[in-house]
This record gives structure tokens, C-alpha cells and sequence, in this order.
């Protein structure tokens, strides 16, 4: 009888607790305004760009917990349990990708570095503020932080409670040489419905503005679309990305936007490296129509960005596609461009390298 009564108040306890779980995402739930000021830890020297030759770098960091040796949960396990999958990566391992992710910042010399998925404060990254630790290896360079991850508390998966996801503070983190004469976090449109946006990013796009020394101001934005719906809040993005670049041309400014954009570019077949499409890993392309044609989508077709991480990373057998790039105006005369490839080693995603003249 008192295995019965067990059984029976089971599913009761279960209710209270998923119950409070909800309750508690909701009242604590990160609701940012449209447009806010972003957290800036330190200024740049030089207040005009002069030089019409400058160079980009971005990556999107994985919040130093998703290098080569990583599963992720979320891909092969799911919100209930993590079927056996690396909810967070060991310390060791947590170290180990973050000091091959800021060596970035010295090996890859750039005036502008545009990262994504930086911690500020995470359970998963064992709470190092990986911004300011980053910010000190530039020294010299304007560091803004770009929030787009707050929760008090990610409850996944769900029947782990003791293997939880927990807080996270995560968002875009943009470096430069130039002090910008404006910086903001905008806030992107699209979200998913309750009780899923509780626990999802809020994302936004890193904006910064720069003058130069010929009149035209140069903006430069930080992007991180939308992952895991299946294109409708992409495309709201993609619209609000494109009215405001738009606007800026129109105004004679520069504008390039880079980042990761969870979407192939045009015409760029998602599995361009690899022949098989996994149902879990389907691709997108972005439309090409979204922009005017002369406007450019800029990436190295020969380096993969992003891998499939359900499973560590096997080279030529992990699945591999392209979804980190820059898109430049007409303004903009791109003279190189260089993926980084380090076979996944601290990151499910690769860096990307340009260089662009600003056209007079």
C-alpha cells in the first residue's frame, strides 16, 4: 500500500515542481527595451578612423564549452534529460577553450573583433567572465558587452535537477582600435512562445558607430541570429537587420555586419563540404533577394564555420557547414578574406578574417 501511495503522489510532486520551475522563469524572465546602452569596460585612444584599409575578425566562441571533445545536450539530449551528453564540459576542458579562444585576440591581429557567445557570468563556464578576461588581452581597444542570455536559471534538462544548465549571462562582446561616437544593444524582433522564450536568448545586435577622417561614418554590427526555429523569427531579424543597414547607407555611412548568422549565405549550398543532409542539422539559406545586389555577402567557401555537435568532433565524419560571415555595402571594397581553420578544436564554430578599403 505504501508503494501505491508513493506512485500516487508522484505525479503531484512532479506538478509542483515543474509548476515552480515555470513560475519562477516567468517572474525572473530577462524582458530587455528595444534600445539600450551597452556595458562598456574600456575606451579606445584613437577617436577618428584615418585609415581607409582596416580588418575584421569574428567568431562566435561557444562560450568556451563547446570545442572539439564536447556533445552538446541540447542537440542529442533534449529538455527533459541529456541522454548521457556533456551538459557543461569539465573545468579542465572549459580552460583549455578558452585559452585557445583569446589567443585569438593576439594571433589574428585586427582592428575590430566580433565575438559571440561570451560569458559574463555561467554556471556552464564556471562563472569566469570571460568578457573582461578577453578585454585585457587588447589592451588599448574599446570593449563593449552586448547582453543576449540572461536567466537567473536554465531548468534543463528538466528530470536532471542536480545536472542543471543553471545561470547564465552570455551576449556579443565587439573590441576595436577606434572609440566609437555610438554604441547600443538593439534588441532583435522574434521570440518564441511561452514557456520556451523563458529559457531562450533574447538576441540582439551589437551597433557601433565610428567616425572617420573623410566624412563618412563607419557602422559596424555584431550578429547573432536566431538558431532553433525554423526561419520564421530569422526572417523578422534579417528584416530589421536590413532596415537599419539600409538606412545607414542612405545616410553615405559605411556598414558592415558580421557575426553568426545560423544561416547559410546565398546560393551556398548547406552541405557544400559534406554530401548528406542529417535531419537534425538542416540548413537554410539566407535570401539573396534580402539586400539590393549590390550589396555583398562576404565569407571563404573553403573553410568550414560550424560544426554538428550531438557528438565530438570526428574530422571528415562530424558534419560541417558554413553559417559565419560579413555582409559589406557597396561602400566597401573587400580585399581579403581568410576562414580559420583549427579543425574545432575550442569551438563549434571557426573564425573568420577580412580586410576591406573604405571607398571614398
Amino acid at each position: 500500500m505504501k508503494k501505491l501511495r508513493w506512485l500516487g503522489i508522484l505525479p503531484l510532486i512532479f506538478a509542483l515542481y515543474f509548476g515552480g520551475i515555470m513560475l519562477h522563469g516567468t517572474l525572473t524572465d530577462y524582458q530587455p527595451a528595444p534600445v539600450l546602452p551597452a556595458e562598456v569596460k574600456a575606451h579606445a585612444e584613437e577617436k577618428v578612423l584615418a585609415d581607409s584599409v582596416i580588418s575584421l575578425l569574428i567568431w562566435n566562441q561557444g562560450y568556451a564549452g563547446l570545442g572539439a571533445e564536447a556533445d552538446f545536450f541540447y542537440q542529442g539530449g533534449g529538455f527533459f534529460t541529456s541522454r548521457g551528453r556533456m551538459v557543461r564540459p569539465p573545468k579542465q576542458l572549459v580552460d583549455q577553450y578558452f585559452e585557445g579562444t583569446t589567443a585569438a585576440v593576439k594571433t589574428y591581429q585586427a582592428d575590430f573583433y566580433l565575438f559571440q557567445e561570451v560569458d559574463y557570468a555561467s554556471k556552464r563556464s564556471y562563472y569566469r567572465n570571460q568578457f573582461t578576461a578577453m578585454q585585457q588581452k587588447a589592451p588599448g581597444f574599446f570593449a563593449a558587452y552586448f547582453p543576449n542570455y540572461i536567466a537567473q536559471r536554465v531548468p534543463v534538462p528538466v528530470l536532471e535537477p542536480w545536472n542543471a544548465y543553471g545561470a547564465v549571462n552570455s551576449g556579443l562582446a565587439t573590441f576595436s582600435r577606434y572609440e566609437p561616437a555610438e554604441v547600443q544593444r538593439l534588441q532583435l524582433p522574434g521570440k518564441f512562445g511561452w514557456p520556451k522564450r523563458l529559457f531562450m536568448l533574447d538576441r540582439c545586435l551589437g551597433y557601433t558607430r565610428y567616425k572617420t577622417s573623410f566624412g563618412k561614418d563607419l557602422v559596424v554590427i555584431n550578429i547573432h541570429n536566431e538558431a532553433f526555429d525554423k526561419g520564421g523569427i530569422k526572417k523578422q531579424q534579417e528584416a530589421f537587420l536590413r532596415d537599419l543597414a539600409l538606412k545607414e547607407y542612405k545616410k553615405g555611412n559605411y556598414v558592415i555586419a558580421g557575426g553568426d548568422w545560423n544561416t547559410c549565405p546565398p546560393f551556398l549550398s548547406p552541405d557544400v563540404f559534406m554530401k548528406e543532409k542529417k535531419p537534425e542539422f538542416r540548413g537554410q539559406n539566407m535570401d539573396h533577394e534580402l539586400f539590393p545586389a549590390d550589396w555583398n555577402w562576404i565569407y571563404d567557401p573553403t573553410v568550414p564555420t560550424n560544426r554538428d555537435n550531438d557528438r565530438p568532433y570526428q574530422q571528415y565524419k562530424t558534419y560541417v557547414t558554413l553559417i559565419d560571415y560579413f555582409l559589406v555595402s557597396p561602400n566597401v571594397k573587400v580585399k581579403k578574406i581568410k576562414g580559420i581553420n583549427q579543425n574545432f578544436r575550442f569551438s563549434d564554430h571557426q573564425a573568420v578574417w577580412m580586410e576591406v578599403e573604405l571607398l571614398p
